[in-house]
């Protein structure tokens, strides 16, 4: 998963650079199919691997995928890679948030104060003179939304299907979608750059096909709230790609907003270990 978390910080610079040339959802609609291509390649056995609920969740998981990966690129019109890896990263807290609206619970103490810590985060990173959001500050906090959701319904459903069908057919629905959206909204060509066709190839093959489909087999293993605390390293490993390779400025105002929701990124995930321990005590004491 740390491997899987530096290729999507990464996608943050392919984005930027593939937004040079190629609309939003073109981008979106290639990077899905040559990972879908990729996986059903290596995968192929995988394919007919399939049943009803697979193919059910893998369009809802399509879907949102089209706007995890779709959202972002709108926000870096006006935003910096960085930013938007902070921003994004807040998917680490809204996930329990989310659970805790699912079970019917209250968020606890640990994740009320991981949430003020965030929201000063935000305040910071995003807030400028004019006590106003940039658009694309509010296309980075929607994606973070949106793949909340799709972390929850990943983790609820990746135990009881074949993980790399659903991941596969996942990517398929994605480039349907994202292709559909494209046609109606954009006007679709292939890169004419070399520097298109880098970042086209880098998030379709690096941060999709290995990325999300390398997420939902891991997530079979792991909880939705451990796959969000390694999440909570995307930031870093944007910010740190976008100085190498965009020439962005580290500045005091993103060191600040970005140590306030890394830092509750942190917190919100202390809970979910003091479980474990819980849990593992109870477990010797019976043995």
């Amino acid at each position: 998963m740390v491997i899987v978390t530096m290729f999507w910080g990464l996608s943050y610079t392919f984005m930027v650079i593939g937004l040079e040339t190629l609309d939003v959802f073109n981008t979106v609609a290639l990077r899905s199919f040559i990972a879908f291509v990729i996986a059903a390649l290596i995968f192929y056995k995988k394919l007919f691997k399939i049943n009803k609920k697979t193919i059910y969740f893998a369009m809802i998981q399509g879907f949102l995928l089209v706007f995890t990966v779709g959202l972002p690129m709108f926000g870096l019109s006006t935003t910096s890679a960085s930013n938007a890896g902070f921003l994004v990263s807040l998917t680490v807290v809204l996930v329990p948030i989310l659970a805790s609206i699912i079970d019917k619970q209250l968020p606890s103490k640990t994740v009320s104060i991981a949430i003020i810590c965030t929201m000063i985060g935000i305040s910071v990173l995003t807030i400028n003179s004019t006590l106003t959001f940039q658009l694309g500050d509010i296309y980075c906090l929607l994606t973070a939304f949106a793949y909340s959701i799709y972390i929850i319904i990943n983790g609820k459903i990746t135990k009881s299907v074949d993980s790399i069908s659903f991941g596969i057919y996942q990517m398929g629905f994605a480039a349907i979608i994202g292709g559909v959206f494209c046609l109606l909204f954009e006007s679709p060509q292939i890169p004419t750059t070399s520097s298109a066709w880098i970042a086209v190839l880098g998030l379709g093959i690096l941060c999709s096909a290995f990325g999300f489909i390398g997420q939902t087999v891991a997530q079979q293993h792991t909880s939705a709230t451990a796959t969000s605390l390694i999440f909570s390293l995307e930031p870093i490993f944007a910010a740190i790609f976008a100085v190498i390779f965009l020439g962005e400025i580290v500045t005091i105002k993103l060191l600040i907003g970005g140590l306030f929701i890394f830092g509750g990124n942190i917190i919100a995930q202390l809970e979910h270990f003091q479980h474990i321990r819980i849990v593992k005590k109870a477990s010797a004491k019976t043995v």
